[in-house]
């Protein structure tokens, strides 16, 4: 995966798809984060990274609602893509990520067309 040219593809988004593709992502990472839990509430095996899906959902849910309401302080494109993608030390992390980002890439390519009543 290329950062720099996931960062353009998000920059030329409009904002309602970069939402869209945002709450695809977080869909998508909530599928990941079931491997760490098991059936029971008490049967977490992998908190660390439970705890660091949850960070990276309320991060961009925030995000998400910025965009929605065009606000001017949102954080740029280039932070968002890298805050996901970049590198990062914690490689288990850093798969339910690109797992997580791949599939919503590809379902978002696979759904071209944003159609909103009044557009």
């Amino acid at each position: 995966m290329n950062l720099n040219s996931e960062i353009q593809f998000y920059a030329e988004l409009r904002l309602v798809d970069k939402a869209r593709l945002l709450n695809l992502f977080l869909r998508e990472l909530a599928e990941e984060a079931r491997g760490t839990y098991g059936p029971g509430a008490d049967q977490v095996h992998d908190a660390a990274h439970l705890r660091f899906v949850n960070e990276i959902y309320h991060r961009l849910t925030r995000v998400i609602e910025q965009l929605l309401a065009e606000e001017a302080t949102r954080p740029a494109d280039d932070v968002v893509l890298r805050m996901l993608l970049a590198p990062r030390a914690d490689k288990i992390a850093e798969r339910l990520v690109f797992n997580a980002y791949a599939r919503a890439i590809q379902g978002f390519e696979s759904y071209d067309t944003t159609v909103l009543m009044g557009s």
